[in-house]
């Protein structure tokens, strides 16, 4: 039976406070399934977030937009999932995923209504959620659902950044920040065959990316000739180049390791807008694109890669109310692994 009250995580706008309390689970509506939560991560758009530099409702809200789990019961217009199911789902709501916009994102819906969960609408830091299920997908076999959260924002995302790069098999592709999403972005690279060279400024992280199957790493802060380097080691430079890192000083190096004509993929964001040569654009000597987990229709194109491939989140577990040192320890960058709250 199911009961009437559960743990959640709760960003209050007004105190900026994060506090696990019992709320009401949530009725599902008929296009909706009610999932119990296997487990949920946290991203850093979160603390973005919370620092008001996304915007955010004005009410308490459950925080997060990662998640996984099991299907507790299907609303009456529910196609394709039914109780018991394992499933993953993106985090939009209220929009109609028919438009011109919901073919781009669904946060671009031409209603107006779209909100996100953990943002405006209540997210997955919760024992149960109610979600749509056209941003539901089964889960294959082979992902677990302690390890599976962070794929449904930062695997996806990092799936689309680099299989959208425009790279051929032998390329040159750099991962510029190698954290949580930049490893999930080395192996989704080296899957695709590119040669991949691992970028940031943390030795430690740099290790993960070897292990990971970064061919070359470097440390952009201590070795101050890594550019002539890469650039030798790569025979003019990379290919491409997908910018996972959120700071602007990591956006500012990528110009001079791409190749004339290579591709700057636009992942990490900034708290300030990134500046660019409108000049060396002109000529061609590099391009821009930019990539999220878009749309849920395309979902089966990433998870299949990603069971086929078995490509492997790095996570830390924790308990729902360890929330806020979870918080505090992606502030200070004390991470080098995806963070999940595991439910029972």
């Amino acid at each position: 039976m199911l009961v009437p009250f559960m743990k959640a995580a709760r960003f209050h706008p007004a105190t900026k406070e994060v506090k696990v309390e019992q709320v009401p689970v949530p009725d599902n509506l008929p296009n909706e399934v009610l999932v119990k939560i296997g487990s949920a991560s946290l991203c850093h758009s979160e603390i973005m977030m919370m620092d008001g530099e996304f915007p955010c409702s004005s009410e308490p809200v459950t925080l997060g937009h990662e998640g996984v789990g099991t299907v507790i019961k299907a609303g009456t217009d529910v196609k394709g999932f039914k109780a018991g199911d394992r499933i993953g789902f993106l985090p939009t709501k209220d929009c109609c995923f028919e438009c011109e916009g919901c073919q781009v994102h669904n946060v671009s819906c031409v209603t107006g209504n779209a909100k996100l969960h953990g943002f405006f609408t209540d997210g997955f830091f919760a024992e149960y959620a109610a979600i749509d299920y056209r941003n539901c997908i089964l889960l294959p076999e082979s992902m677990d659902l302690k390890t599976s959260s962070p794929i449904f924002c930062a695997g996806v995302t990092a799936f689309n950044g680099v299989s959208s790069c425009e790279c051929k098999p032998g390329d040159w592709i750099a991962i510029v920040g190698c954290g949580g999403l930049g490893q999930l972005g080395i192996q989704y690279a080296k899957a695709l065959g590119l040669n991949v060279i691992g970028i940031d400024i943390n030795d430690g992280i740099l290790d993960i990316a070897k292990e990971l199957g970064a061919d070359v790493t470097f440390n952009s802060l201590t070795q101050k000739h890594y550019v002539d380097e890469l650039k030798l080691l790569t025979r003019g430079g990379c290919h491409a180049a997908v910018v996972f890192s959120a700071a602007g000083a990591a956006y500012a190096g990528v110009p001079p390791i791409l190749r004339v004509n290579g591709l700057m993929m636009i992942i990490g964001l900034p708290s300030k807008p990134i500046q660019v040569s409108t000049h060396a654009l002109m000529l061609g000597q590099y391009r821009i694109k930019a990539e999220t987990t878009g749309p849920p229709f395309k979902l089966p194109k990433a998870i299949a890669f990603t069971a086929k491939h078995n490509i492997q989140t790095r996570v830390e577990f924790y308990k729902i109310e360890d929330i806020n040192t979870m918080i505090e320890n992606m502030r200070q960058g004390k991470v080098t692994k995806r963070m999940a709250v595991v439910f029972d």
